[in-house]
């Protein structure tokens, strides 16, 4: 099935964080009440032509932060040779430099023509995919405490900055979207597929804001993600979007 074409209309909604008087959170109802599902392993296609099995892992990922760097460093220590498949020692065996935004940047290793160190082949006997994600399942924990931040957020897309209004004040203002091609920036339209856009990934039980609560809480805080989550139900329990998701409308059901 072909993607929906980029441009359709949007539905957003505007609130002030009831935990933060100085935070204003904008977000994208048509994406959060889609039914976007990540279909990794189950019909994915994947990023690169050909090489379906790595998802969008095929470039490895860029850490945020200090922090970012320090909450995976401590998750990769739990990993043995029986967990992670490309299992290696030391930080920057399993970290590569590279450059972001013009800038100087540290990302997990890729291994040649395969993606991101940690995933291991789907006949792994510890389990496929991303060892991280399986080290947290095995652990008992939520896989953002052990991910990469861009790899636990995504597709969510959270833009943050400073806005000062028109009587002065200032205001923290975050943008809760899709993390559609775009958000790649301009090698984004040359992926060879995005799962955002495709009806196939389009299938998923419980919208966006469900499925991902515990990420959108991560993004938000637990007050700011409750009050989304009640003008989300609010507005679909009334008379539903008028701006549908079209990949979510084309799915099969």
């Amino acid at each position: 099935m072909k993607e929906v074409l980029l441009g359709f209309p949007r539905e957003w909604i505007e609130f002030s964080d009831p935990g933060d008087e100085d935070h204003l959170i904008r977000a994208d109802l048509t994406w959060l009440l889609s039914r976007w599902s990540c279909i990794y392993g189950t019909g994915c296609k994947g990023i690169i032509a050909g090489r379906a099995v790595e998802g969008c892992c095929s470039h490895g990922a860029f850490f945020t932060d200090k922090d970012d760097v320090k909450r995976v460093r401590a998750a990769v220590k739990r990993l043995t040779p029986e967990t992670w498949q490309y299992y290696r020692k030391g930080f920057k065996n399993w970290t590569d430099e590279d450059e972001l935004d013009d800038k100087p940047a540290r990302r997990t290793a890729t291994r040649k023509n395969a993606g991101c160190v940690f995933q291991n082949d789907p006949d792994f006997p510890a389990g496929g995919g991303c060892a991280l994600h399986g080290q947290a399942l095995r652990d008992g924990v939520h896989p953002l405490e052990y991910k990469p931040d861009v790899c636990w957020q995504l597709p969510i897309r959270r833009d943050q900055q400073w806005v000062t209004r028109p009587d002065e004040t200032k205001v923290l203002v975050s943008i809760i979207g899709e993390f559609d091609r775009r958000a790649w920036g301009s090698g984004g339209h040359d992926l060879d597929w995005w799962c955002t856009s495709s009806p196939e990934a389009h299938v998923g039980k419980e919208p966006v804001y469900v499925s991902y609560g515990p990420e959108l809480t991560a993004l938000l805080g637990d007050k700011a993600y409750a009050m989304l989550q009640d003008l989300c139900q609010q507005r679909s329990a009334s008379r539903g979007l008028l701006a549908i998701h079209p990949a979510t409308t084309a799915a099969k059901p």
